[in-house]
């Protein structure tokens, strides 16, 4: 049997006597080397990203060890340059590399609709659809009271006076189904309840291929309360 501790190792071996009875006949202490301290400094690095706990970070710190310098060095250099090129677009907050993103700066999109979503990751998601053609605004988060998340902390008094400018003839509500996003868009909504713009949001409720008996109840809900004309 093998104990394990921070710098050392003491590994016990055991034998018979007799059946029934062992007694300890060596002791072995094994030193464990010391992690250097950049090694050490990159893995309590790697383990405060989101998702990567400590076992994760050691892993990815000796992938990194393994690998060619060269490639290790691009995937640095990869991070400084987002972090000193990358920038939120001054009309609607997407990440962008100059002052306006590609999207806002397309002559092509659909100028009369306006997509809130949360994060840049949700825009994302649904560019990738290849359906919606029009523009975006970005809240970078949403309403959450219990975490200390006010609406002055969001691009909500940015986003009301874009649509009271823009001329907007519709505003599509895609923050995420939860509460706090369901309180985002209600929130948004109210500010907006004099203006003649149409405000909407993304349907829910039953996904195509599904079965009802799968579904959850909220699902159902959703699917009963925004049902369309056949």
């Amino acid at each position: 049997m093998r104990r394990w501790g921070t710098s050392w190792e003491t590994a016990r071996r055991t034998r018979l006597d007799r059946p029934g009875r062992r007694r300890p006949t060596v002791e072995i202490c094994l030193t464990v080397p010391e992690l250097t301290e950049s090694v050490a400094h990159l893995i309590d690095q790697l383990a405060r990203l989101p998702g990567i706990g400590k076992k994760s970070a050691e892993r990815l710190t000796y992938h990194l060890l393994r690998i060619p310098a060269a490639e290790a060095l691009a995937l640095a250099e990869a991070i400084r340059k987002v972090k000193e090129n990358i920038r939120y677009c001054r009309i609607c907050y997407n990440l962008a590399e100059e002052d306006e993103c590609a999207i806002c700066r397309d002559p092509k999109r659909q100028r009369d609709l306006l997509c809130v979503v949360e994060q840049p990751r949700d825009l994302i998601a649904l560019e990738q659809t290849g359906v919606y053609r029009g523009l975006y605004h970005v809240l970078l988060g949403r309403v959450a009271p219990l975490e200390g998340i006010g609406p002055d902390q969001l691009t909500i008094d940015a986003l009301v006076r874009r649509v009271r400018e823009g001329g907007f003839r519709e505003l599509i509500m895609a923050t995420n189904p939860t509460l706090e996003g369901d309180g985002t868009a209600l929130h948004v909504s109210n500010r907006l309840a004099d203006c003649p713009v149409r405000i909407t949001r993304l349907a829910r409720g039953i996904t195509t291929g599904s079965v009802l008996e799968f579904a959850n109840k909220e699902v159902l809900s959703d699917a009963l309360s925004g049902r369309q004309d056949f």
